[in-house]
């Protein structure tokens, strides 16, 4: 038997796994496995949205009305099983958070056009104008928190907009 190839893991005499001399920039986790990486960016974002949503009160809101009305702006109409299943939340609940959306004519319900026994879910130009409202007075926050790192971390940390828009919608892939 010959050496490995360069940049191939091989076994010593003892036979124990030889590591890869060309070891990646970062771990990338297996399929069904959690990277301490990816689980603590996971905690970091979550902390994140957390706290901009306490320095920015939107406190007409509840936290799922909010996530109601950035499902209906990304995919309207919807039905109240649906938009329970993306929260994710029980029927009565969604039931209750667009009832009260619908109160303030932030949504409309109109019947289903393939099912005369359900109703959809559409968001009113109301309601696109107060996420909007939301999202501005996060992105205030965001902004003042941005200019105190270097600015290269700020451009960074801007840049994976895109990218983290791409991962969110993987799921509707």
């Amino acid at each position: 038997m010959g050496a490995p190839e360069a940049g191939t893991a091989g076994t010593d005499a003892a036979g124990a796994q030889a590591r890869d001399t060309e070891a990646p920039e970062a771990d990338v986790p297996e399929k069904g496995v959690p990277d301490t990486d990816v689980r603590d960016l996971v905690i970091a974002l979550h902390r994140l949205m957390r706290s901009l949503r306490r320095a920015a009160p939107s406190g007409r809101f509840q936290p799922t009305q909010l996530i109601v009305l950035t499902l209906l702006y990304e995919r309207s109409p919807a039905r109240i099983g649906e938009l329970a299943a993306k929260v994710p939340c029980s029927q009565p609940t969604a039931t209750a958070a667009v009832a009260a959306l619908e109160t303030r004519g932030l949504v409309r319900r109109e019947p289903d056009p393939t099912d005369g026994r359900a109703s959809s879910v559409l968001l009113t130009a109301a309601g696109v104008a107060a996420l909007t409202d939301v999202a501005g007075n996060e992105a205030e926050v965001l902004t003042a928190r941005l200019a105190a790192l270097d600015p290269e971390q700020a451009r960074a940390v801007v840049a994976l907009g895109p990218v983290l828009r791409r991962l969110a919608e993987a799921e509707d892939g």
